[in-house]
């Protein structure tokens, strides 16, 4: 048995669910043979017949799949460090909102660029997470609000794909905010994202799933619903922002469509957690947000962890409430706010955040015919990747079987 290269002499997280707990190996090797994994386990059982082209010794470096944002803002054009300066002056996010701040700001520089600007604002983002172990991010549109722009963005999340060895997850954010121009006619516009819009981003596959932001400031169930719906018939995956600011039980409204995941989740209750549990949705929790925003309300973690709720981490790297492209600061964020264990963070950037995309058929973890995609580090321990805070302790990232950079 063949296979191209061949990392030994190594400690791994398979986080395989076949495995207790984070899947430790001690003495390890992964083989990998055109881009996939070929196998990854014990030295000891591997094939006697397995022979590599390359091999590469880690000298005892731990070895994690690499890591996954399953949920960002990237691709934006502006800057709003105006309004971070309004809230430590005491405003609110529906106060800077409802003034005409908040998502519309953003909104109004992203229809200013081209494409060629979004993709360049973007890459610095991008490398930070690269730089990081990062090897599958999901990207949002939703500051376009209309037809050009909505696929501007989800076009300029294809380019960066193109342009870094990563795998980008795109996702039409149709309902985000009201755009200016519907301020007065809520129903057309709806009309409008499911009837145009949703069904154009779905023909040129710009996007695997959709999201919306259900909040008293953005959109009802009702209308999340209906979104729901036309992207289900169009074929696209569905993913909600819920229960962020207050109950509109959104995460129940989640499940009841078959989300892959509902995120945030502050204001979850028990009926939430279980519909989530029922259909398998995954939580994925937005420490940056709940930071930037000061908030005090923390999602339901010892419910989810009760129920069997998947748990996620990501960034939600965004230019208004989380402008963090650090998913190990958003790990150590989680276990400190939210008080997530060590193994639920890891495994929340991992497997879990695989899940929540819809994609751990093929990444999330370490096991055969799975893409060969891993972060390697210079740690003592697994728990040191969630402790230190603005420490970065990659050693390399492999993309599909070979060495990546950043």
């Amino acid at each position: 048995m063949r296979c191209d290269r061949l990392w030994y002499n190594a400690r791994l997280l398979t986080l395989a669910d076949t495995s207790p707990g984070l899947g430790l190996v001690e003495d390890g090797i992964i083989a990998a043979k055109d881009g996939r994994i070929l196998h990854a386990g014990p030295a000891a059982g591997a094939p006697a017949t397995l022979v590599a082209d390359e091999r590469i010794d880690l000298d005892g470096r731990w070895v994690l799949p690499g890591l996954i944002d399953c949920h960002t803002h990237l691709v934006h054009a502006g800057d709003r460090s105006g309004e971070f300066e309004r809230r430590l002056a005491g405003a609110t996010y529906e106060e800077i909102a409802r003034a005409g701040g908040g998502i519309l700001s953003t909104v109004r520089a992203t229809r200013d660029a081209s494409e060629a600007d979004l993709v360049a604002a973007s890459l610095p983002r991008l490398d930070a997470l690269l730089a990081e172990g990062v090897t599958t991010v999901e990207i949002k549109s939703g500051y376009g609000l209309d037809r050009e722009v909505e696929v501007r963005q989800l076009r300029a999340a294809r380019a960066l794909a193109q342009l870094r060895p990563v795998d980008v997850r795109a996702t039409y954010l149709g309902l985000h905010a009201l755009p200016p121009e519907f301020a007065q006619d809520r129903a057309t516009y709806l009309d409008l994202v499911c009837r145009e819009l949703l069904p154009a981003v779905a023909a040129e596959g710009l996007a695997e799933a959709v999201d919306a932001f259900c909040e008293g400031v953005a959109f009802t169930p009702e209308e999340t619903g209906r979104f729901f719906e036309a992207a289900r018939a169009a074929g696209l995956a569905r993913k909600l922002h819920a229960d962020q600011l207050s109950n509109l039980h959104g995460a129940a409204l989640a499940a009841r469509h078959g989300a892959l995941s509902a995120d945030h989740l502050e204001h979850t209750d028990e009926a939430g957690a279980a519909a989530m549990a029922a259909a398998g949705t995954v939580a994925v929790l937005l420490p940056g947000a709940f930071y930037t925003l000061r908030e005090t309300r923390v999602p339901p973690v010892d419910i989810f962890r009760r129920l069997g709720v998947p748990i996620a981490v990501a960034t939600d790297c965004n230019p208004g409430t989380s402008p963090l492209t650090s998913l190990l600061v958003a790990m150590n964020m989680a276990a400190t706010l939210f008080r997530l264990r060590v193994d639920e963070c890891l495994a929340g950037v991992t497997r879990e955040a695989a899940r929540a995309l819809g994609v751990l058929d093929r990444v999330g973890t370490l096991e055969a015919g799975k893409w060969c995609d891993l972060s390697i580090w210079d740690v003592e321990r697994p728990a040191e990747l969630v402790y230190r805070i603005g420490f970065n302790p990659l050693y390399r990232r492999v993309w599909r079987g070979r060495w990546a950079s950043p």
